[in-house]
């Protein structure tokens, strides 16, 4: 009997099926409830999708996670590098600091962020004083993605450079390559794919904040925050249809780095 026709009949599958399926489900209804209604009016959705706010709240999102998520590959990149290659005292206190965002409420993550870069803030007071504002600006949108963003980058390209062998690294660096050369010829390209995966998901995480952003940048005008303001004073139709534009553009990027990544960072046979 082939092997995979073996397992779909092992019982523990079927569970393990059964109990994945609830999740799954979860979420094709939670899209179906917001696919249903506006695939049923195409010319309301087609009306909302070219109001020139709406397409200019995506297209500023969308920037302000690209613009974060490099701001995180910069700074993140070398973080997780060494927190992946080296032991030393106060390493568990760094990574609980970096795993901070995670378990505060957005509120707080958004207060934090305020009180940082407002005119009169630790950050914010030196930049105002030379006429470079966080506070409803572009720059106050992004440093909240960076913020709430770390955790999902660093600890997953962390993960990734500990998946690469430490003796490649060894055996490059006897063959005559520098410490650099080893990372930028070995190590990134073999973790490329939990960077590009770990950069997606940080990117998500980015563009889905709300409150973190709003409460130093309420303008311009973000789209997690136009869905609010749109429920607030249209009601679900309205914030219903900015939500399904969304839906399907994060969609079509997510799957498609998805199909790519699977390509990328291979250094085994594994399938």
């Amino acid at each position: 009997m082939p092997p995979l026709l073996r397992l779909q009949r092992d019982p523990l599958v079927v569970v393990f099926t059964l109990a994945g399926g609830i999740l799954v489900g979860l979420i094709v209804l939670a899209v179906l409830s917001i696919a249903v209604p506006e695939l049923a009016d195409p010319f309301h959705l087609a009306g909302v999708a070219g109001e020139p706010g709406v397409m200019e709240s995506l297209l500023l999102t969308f920037l302000a996670g690209f613009v974060a998520v490099g701001i995180l590959g910069l700074l993140g990149t070398p973080l997780a590098y060494l927190l992946a290659r080296n032991d030393f005292s106060g390493k568990a206190a760094i990574e609980g600091l970096i795993d901070t965002p995670l378990i505060l409420p957005h509120t707080v993550a958004g207060l934090m962020v305020y009180l940082l870069f407002m005119s009169r803030g630790l950050i914010g007071a030196p930049f105002s004083r030379a006429g470079f504002f966080f506070e409803d600006a572009f720059p106050g949108i992004v440093v909240a993605m960076v913020f709430v963003a770390i955790p999902y980058y660093v600890d997953g390209v962390r993960e990734g450079f500990g998946t690469v062998p430490v003796r490649l690294e060894h055996v490059a660096r006897t063959l005559g390559a520098t410490r650099w050369q080893v990372i930028t010829r070995i190590v990134l390209p073999l973790t490329s794919r939990h960077i590009l995966s770990s950069a997606l998901v940080a990117w998500g995480r980015a563009i889905g904040e709300f409150a973190a952003v709003v409460m130093i940048a309420y303008f311009p005008m973000v789209v997690s925050a136009l869905i609010y303001q749109r429920f607030a004073t249209g009601g679900i139709a309205e914030s219903r249809s900015v939500a399904f534009i969304m839906l399907i553009l994060c969609l079509i990027l997510f799957i498609g780095i998805r199909l790519l990544t699977k390509r990328l960072g291979r250094y085994d046979d594994t399938p």
